[in-house]
């Protein structure tokens, strides 16, 4: 599709301004040197050859006989031809030119104006739909309009359909937010009831079922509560110097149990020294949420690579899994809040849908992205990518 080109703003306005206003001096202009030109013609037509003769010659140099000159101009066009009054016939039709061109001006200039009035039209329509919560809601570009606004349009249409894409995982985060906080709660509540009731027993058990409810709770409060500050940008750092690839295999060493349990090898490959200035908790909390959902998801392929590799300006660290991986629409959505491949086998290892998002969330305090795709042979790739100087979403 060819782009139209637009004029920006202020030479939208010049343009039609000037075309108005130089226009309107041509037309004047025009239409008097039109009635001079007949008015000659005609008198020129009527007068005898021998004084058109005459007239031709003291044109040429009225100052050789002006008495002459000025009984000719008097008897044939007219005495009042030569009268300096502001009644004059001359001032007398430039009144009319202006009269008659006035509403042409105002024709013209309204129609010119017409594309900047309807974009603006346009957009307040669509704001005041979008301020109703209708999210939907679409601003047309209108043709002619200036490039300004052509581009305020495209970003009003961009906005709202950002504003639509949260108002929906709003929604959606509401219900999954309230049936996963009701989960333990529920669990919790029903099996101290059965406890007061005498159902069951109140003894060690009982009570250490009620708190691990309690505790998946607690983590589900602490995980939304840490998204909230990242969303508001207020996710504080305590940043110092740290080497990525101690970090990771600190990280590998806290979850070989689980690791030795699924029988999955974890292999970190670093080359050198991998200093980078970041918050090593915060780092350490993405690297666990991947290492734990490879455990839990990809445990069939025996093995996650993570590979920490230098960039121009930065650092890029690579998870590589031999699981079966994701289907690809899964993949645009696989960092949103309360989404997962597998909901009940992410259930049943406790997984509460919030773990990359926590990931995302971090890495772009850092400044860095992170994002997933499938390997080549099979096998889910992860990379972040932390540059060397960050930009936090707090600064």
């Amino acid at each position: 599709m060819i782009k139209e080109n637009h004029q920006s703003l202020w030479r939208w306005i010049c343009v039609r301004i000037l075309m108005l206003a130089i226009g309107s001096v041509i037309v004047i202009a025009f239409c008097m040197w039109i009635r001079f030109a007949l008015v000659n013609l005609w008198i020129l037509h009527q007068m005898p050859l021998s004084v058109r003769n005459e007239l031709g010659v003291l044109l040429e140099n009225p100052a050789a006989n002006p008495l002459r000159f000025h009984q000719l101009v008097d008897k044939w066009w007219g005495i009042q031809y030569s009268v300096p009054s502001i009644a004059s016939a001359d001032w007398i039709m430039v009144g009319v030119l202006v009269v008659v061109t006035i509403p042409f001006i105002l024709v013209l200039g309204l129609r010119s104006a017409r594309p900047l009035s309807s974009q603006f039209s346009r957009l307040a329509s669509a704001a005041g739909a979008v301020s109703r919560g209708q999210f939907s809601t679409r601003a047309e570009p209108v043709k002619g309009a200036p490039a300004e606004l052509i581009q305020f349009t495209e970003d009003f249409n961009t906005m709202a359909l950002k504003l639509a894409r949260y108002d929906k995982e709003l929604r959606t985060s509401h219900v999954a937010m309230a049936h996963e906080l009701r989960s333990p709660l529920t669990a919790a509540m029903g099996r101290l009831q059965g406890m007061l009731d005498g159902v069951f027993e109140a003894e060690p058990r009982q009570l250490e079922m009620v708190m691990k409810q309690l505790v998946h709770l607690s983590r589900l409060i602490e995980e939304l509560h840490l998204l909230s500050l990242a969303d508001a940008g207020q996710l504080s750092l305590d940043k110092c110097e740290v080497d990525l690839a101690e970090l990771l295999r600190e990280r590998v060493t806290w979850l070989k149990p689980q690791s030795e349990a699924v029988d999955m090898n974890i292999s970190v490959e670093a080359a050198g020294d991998c200093r980078y200035v970041g918050d090593p908790f915060r780092l350490g909390q993405v690297f666990t949420i991947l290492m734990e959902n490879a455990l839990r998801y990809a445990s069939e392929g025996g093995e996650l690579a993570i590979k920490v590799c230098p960039l121009p300006a930065g650092w890029q660290i690579l998870f590589r899994d031999r699981g079966q991986g994701v289907e690809d629409a899964f993949l645009s959505q696989i960092f949103e809040r309360f989404t997962r491949a597998e909901t009940s086998r992410a259930r049943h290892f406790g997984g509460s849908g919030l773990g990359l998002s926590i990931a995302r969330a971090i890495c772009e305090a850092h400044g860095g992205t992170i994002i997933a795709y499938h390997a080549t042979d099979g096998g889910l790739m992860v990379s972040i990518e932390l540059p060397a100087k960050q930009q936090t979403a707090a600064e």
